[in-house]
């Protein structure tokens, strides 16, 4: 493993391990989509988690990170990222559910998102944002070949977004993720100014893009101080996938089932 600009650049057999620290989560996220129903708590679904994660062998990357409470994060309707798993908060028939799993396995981590429409198929303008969102994160994906620039990702995702009339978050990033939960470089969701990291194979990122209807403003709870909400409390969605950078198109390493 060597860095150039503080960039970590992973070679087997340390790629095999994150590789298997990723299908840990992604399988773990599936899990928990398939799981989640109307009537159950976001605690239930959190603590649902639990036995989830340790049938994989691996433990949450999320719990107790920066202190953080909770074994997911699970974020409802207009929140959009880190919301932890309360008893009273009960999730309903219709509500868009976004479910982040971070899984750490023989010290390396896995990380991916996903929402869904609880229940029911999504219609209007719920199943918009998710198509968008989700269109935006294989844009994002697609733009992630050796010799171009970490902006290059943003300005795919930011182009799908705005085209739909949506707007992306940009208060919170994608990352590097590997060794460590986050790790150079930050991946933002929108095209950035000046110089950027340039991408090159063994390179290993989260992209993750966060969509709301209404503004792409946020706001943090006062309260439990993690839970970010869009502003004006317009629908939001988050996709995320963890890939590597290859010498020609990028792997999904958080795709489940694993394909070839």
């Amino acid at each position: 493993m060597s860095r150039q600009s503080k960039i970590i650049i992973y070679r087997e057999p340390e790629i095999s391990k994150v590789r298997a620290a990723a299908q840990a989560s992604a399988q773990v996220l599936d899990r928990l989509c398939i799981a989640a129903n109307p009537g159950m708590s976001t605690w239930q679904l959190d603590q649902l988690a639990i036995s989830f994660i340790q049938e994989t062998g691996g433990k949450s990357a999320f719990y107790g990170y920066n202190g953080f409470p909770g074994q997911i994060c699970i974020s409802i309707n207009e929140e959009v990222v880190h919301g932890i798993g309360r008893k009273d908060r009960i999730i309903m028939l219709g509500d868009l559910l976004s479910i982040d799993v971070g899984v750490a396995l023989d010290g390396y981590i896995g990380d991916n998102a996903r929402t869904i429409c609880v229940g029911r198929k999504a219609t209007g303008a719920a199943a918009k944002l998710l198509q968008t969102t989700e269109e935006s994160l294989y844009a994002g994906i697609a733009a992630a070949t050796p010799r171009k620039y970490v902006r290059d990702i943003g300005a795919a995702v930011q182009k799908v977004v705005e085209k739909a009339g949506m707007h992306v978050v940009r208060e919170l990033v994608g990352h590097g993720c590997g060794r460590k939960m986050h790790e150079p470089p930050e991946v933002p969701n929108f095209k950035t100014p000046g110089a950027s990291p340039i991408l090159q194979p063994g390179m290993i990122i989260c992209i993750e893009p966060m969509v709301n209807m209404g503004t792409h403003r946020v706001v943090f709870d006062r309260q439990d101080h993690w839970t970010v909400r869009s502003m004006g409390a317009s629908l939001s969605a988050h996709f995320e996938h963890q890939i590597l950078i290859t010498e020609n198109q990028p792997e999904i390493l958080t795709r489940w089932p694993k394909t070839v």
